[in-house]
């Protein structure tokens, strides 16, 4: 792992391998490492003769992981911006870039595209969903900080486990159920909570879908609640150039509950994009 300071704050990340920028965003309540079979997967790429190589970036969002915590709020823009600003600092900005998320990590991957549409070569959208927040949702968000908040994360992570990591999953690889919970256990709650908050105000993406100019994969757990498939098909028919993955046997952490499905989805997509031209400096 590495650090850097960007916008006054301290930003954990992994870089791994060498190539065309691949960059990836983990969900709530994780971290970088909710990423490691694909760090491992294409940050290894550039060692093998048969393809190209990728420059695999992972950063700790602010609040997660190595990351600074700054509590209150945390508005996905603000995300977003980390993001172009850990870029820049790794000297990417001029290249597009393969952006991909999971969940929130999805959410923020397109306030990226409607921000700086022009630094992308491609998207990686899994388990995640375009829509703005409810009434509901929003009263729920706001009350789950409340609680992170007075609580820890312990019981929370207990209770979301069998919905993060399919139920079958948690007896068939308990090291991945274990990876799971140890990572939503070590979220700072201060960090999570201001992820909550912000989410909780965060717009409606489903305008920004068919300006998308991208080729974009969309990915999902065919046994996914909190995300269910339909969320991924409303995605893959309104985003032009996009592609829809469904993979069998996980919930909503399908990169982690069947790595190699997974994989092999986002390979065949890498595959087949397009050479990269140089990116345009927007926002």
């Amino acid at each position: 792992m590495s650090t850097t300071v960007v916008g006054g704050i301290t930003v954990g990340y992994e870089d791994r391998g060498s190539g065309a920028p691949l960059v990836l965003v983990h969900g709530h309540p994780f971290d970088r490492t909710m990423w490691a079979p694909q760090i491992e997967t294409f940050g290894a790429a550039g060692a093998q003769e048969d393809g190209p190589g990728w420059r695999v970036i992972a950063p700790d969002l602010r609040g997660y992981g190595a990351s600074t915590v700054v509590p209150g709020v945390t508005p996905l823009e603000t995300f977003a911006r980390d993001i172009a600003a850990l870029l820049d600092s790794l000297g990417l900005a001029e290249q597009r870039i393969v952006l991909g998320g999971l969940s929130m990590g999805g959410q923020i991957a397109l306030e990226f595209a409607r921000l700086f549409p022009g630094r992308l070569r491609g998207l990686l959208l899994a388990d995640t969903f375009a829509q703005g927040e409810t009434a509901e949702g929003k009263a729920a968000r706001n009350a789950t900080a409340d609680r992170l908040l007075r609580e820890g994360m312990a019981g929370y992570a207990d209770e979301v486990l069998d919905k993060m990591v399919a139920p079958a999953n948690l007896v068939r690889t308990p090291e991945t159920a274990a990876h799971v919970l140890r990572m939503m256990r070590g979220t700072p709650p201060e960090g999570a909570a201001a992820a909550l908050r912000g989410r909780a105000e965060r717009p409606d993406y489903t305008g920004l879908l068919g300006r998308i100019a991208v080729p974009t994969l969309v990915v999902v757990g065919r046994d996914d609640t909190y995300t269910p498939v339909s969320d991924a098909e409303f995605l893959h028919r309104r985003i032009p150039h996009s592609a829809l993955a469904v993979i069998e046997g996980a919930a909503h952490l399908p990169n982690l509950e069947r790595p190699g499905a997974f994989d092999t989805a986002l390979a065949d997509f890498l595959a087949a994009l397009p050479p990269a031209a140089p990116a345009e400096r927007v926002g």
